[in-house]
């Protein structure tokens, strides 16, 4: 059966989370003192904590630990991260770069774990379900509105991937019986409550799947203060397998909670 993986694989944007843990007996201050902000500006990328019309092309984002949740994959490096970085662009080369010069200026001082990926057209979205989850999604909010991130990376099991992209898509929907009556939600039903109040973006690996080692999604929220119980409430509805038979194929790395600060020093300071 033809497959979505015979269309041009179009690449919008490009984005990556730098995840930073103080490496043994290192002091926050120095890492403060890091010259990012040197490094954010050469390339060009504008924070995206401030209020504008629109989010920047090439942008940066700084977030603050408030605390982490291991799940199904280890991975200390983001579980114990003091700090996350997010930068995005249209073009490889700025996040590329980005993502080098920090590991290599923050090597003496911080652990760099880099968990990247990119953004396609969508594969699944018809014109009701874009009316039904995007037409209505809240879009990016200045930090002191929508003041809290969450990164949840994952990844899909063998037996996701070895089937064809008809029946992926049924996950996607509510399932019912011959005689109508609903027996699952389905992924859109579940995390309906979060449309109006919560971000998501997500970043792909390149590949599906990905290689050993990395996540097949990196997948983002902000919230208000007020909306934190839906976040949580959404991810348990997504969870709960009896609602979404799809998470029976997924694996979870750790949900790490930080907050949107202004600056590179803001990080390190309460």
């Amino acid at each position: 059966m033809l497959d979505n993986s015979v269309l041009a694989g179009e690449i919008i944007r490009h984005g990556a989370y730098v995840c930073l843990r103080l490496a043994n007996g290192a002091d926050a201050r120095a890492l403060a003192a890091v010259g990012i902000p040197a490094v954010a500006e050469k390339l060009g990328l504008e924070n995206e904590f401030g209020a504008r019309p629109a989010v920047p092309s090439e942008s940066i984002a700084f977030l603050r630990r408030i605390g982490a949740t291991p799940a199904d994959i280890a991975d200390d490096d983001l579980l114990h991260a003091d700090a996350v970085v997010h930068v995005a662009s249209p073009k490889a080369e700025p996040v590329r770069d980005f993502c080098a010069e920090a590991t290599r200026v923050l090597g003496p001082v911080a652990r760099v774990r880099v968990l990247s990926g990119v953004v396609r057209p969508k594969v699944y979205t018809g014109a009701a379900m874009n009316n039904f989850a995007y037409a209505h999604a809240v879009t990016q909010q200045p930090g002191a509105v929508m003041p809290n991130a969450f990164l949840v990376p994952m990844s899909k099991t063998a037996a996701w991937w070895a089937k064809d992209w008809m029946e992926r898509h049924t996950y996607f929907l509510s399932r019912y019986d011959d005689a109508g009556r609903m027996t699952s939600e389905g992924h859109a039903l579940a995390a309906a409550a979060g449309i109006p109040c919560l971000l998501r973006r997500t970043y792909k690996h390149p590949t599906e799947p990905a290689p050993e080692g990395r996540y097949d999604f990196v997948t983002y929220f902000e919230c208000a203060d007020a909306d934190v119980p839906t976040f949580h409430r959404v991810c348990a509805s997504l969870r709960d397998v009896a609602k979404n038979p799809e998470w029976t194929f997924v694996r979870e790395g750790p949900t790490w909670h930080g907050r949107r600060v202004a600056t590179w020093q803001a990080l390190f300071t309460s």
